[in-house]
């Protein structure tokens, strides 16, 4: 049997599987839909060569970072909805042009079957920005029908988010894709709840208008951070952002605060690219990674 330093190590190196939390009366669960690789020093410009060299658990056998694509479900009582929709249904090979490896999508509404969730019972599909690793099922159509795949349900975008969508068209999010998405769309603001304990709140750095979802219940609280943070070593390196982020020290003096409020009690966070380590603590006490995964039967 695996040590849990050495089943930690082999999360860190692997997509996530579905993974749940229960929060008193709601249940959050991720559903993966791919993962993507990155190159290290392309994907965090301030690491260096060196810094990876020794932190080889990070990094899988093609010395690539991966972080897992899909959805985190909400359930309360009969009630659901979705933050974010992966990739979809897409593969794309390795780009020696991108900061990118491979990238693959496709699973989510399988898994969300499994599940017991069909994708037009959700009444809301939240997102926590526009680029296409989040938006990917929601712009297109169910599998055998001319419906979109979320037909029924409402898609929360934070009002700056789409106010300045030509920043993401520049940034590579096609225009025919938000094309799809503008008629099921509703802006909502900031600190507003979209869904029985779930509130918005507005954390401009990645995009103009990126979104982070704070969930409580049964006492705890977790906030799902979307892209705040793309690698769970950006907890212990906050300066470190990202080269997808719109505005890098604007998302460092972000990520800074947040990791701070995630090292208060009755909190847990949600990384969706967190490799298979998304449900997590920020326990900075001179153990080690600051990142401490939740397992199976952790009590919250």
């Amino acid at each position: 049997m695996l040590n849990a330093a050495t089943d930690q190590g082999e999360r860190l190196r692997r997509p996530a599987e579905l993974r749940s939390v229960r929060l008193g009366d709601t249940k959050v669960t991720f559903v993966p839909d791919g993962a993507i690789q990155g190159r290290p020093t392309a994907w965090l410009p301030d690491s260096t060569d060196e810094f990876w060299a020794s932190r080889p658990e990070y990094l899988d056998a093609s010395g690539h970072l991966v972080a897992s694509l899909g959805g985190l479900l909400v359930e309360h009582g009969d009630r659901a909805m979705l933050i974010d929709t992966g990739f979809g249904p897409h593969s794309l090979p390795a780009d020696p042009a991108t900061p990118n490896g491979a990238m693959r999508g496709g699973a989510l509404l399988d898994n969300l079957a499994g599940l017991g969730r069909r994708p037009d019972e959700l009444e809301a599909v939240a997102f926590s920005h526009l680029h296409p690793d989040h938006v990917g099922w929601a712009a297109h159509r169910a599998p055998g029908d001319d419906r979109p795949a979320f037909a029924s349900a409402e898609y929360l975008v934070a009002e700056p988010e789409w106010a300045q969508r030509e920043h993401l068209e520049a940034a590579g999010t096609p225009g025919d894709v938000l094309d799809a998405l503008a008629p099921q769309v509703r802006t909502v603001a900031d600190g507003q709840e979209i869904f029985p304990g779930v509130r918005v709140r507005i954390t401009a750095g990645h995009t103009a208008g990126h979104a982070e979802f704070v969930i409580t219940g049964g006492g705890t609280r977790l906030i799902a951070f979307g892209d705040s943070m793309h690698s769970p070593v950006q907890v212990d390196r906050p300066d470190w952002s990202c080269v997808y982020d719109h505005a890098p020290l604007r998302s460092a003096d972000h990520r800074r605060r947040l990791v701070a409020e995630l090292e208060e009690p009755d909190t847990i966070g949600f990384g969706i690219h967190f490799a298979d380590v998304v449900f997590g603590r920020v326990r900075r006490d001179g153990r080690g990674p600051a990142w401490r995964p939740l397992n199976a039967g952790d009590e919250l």
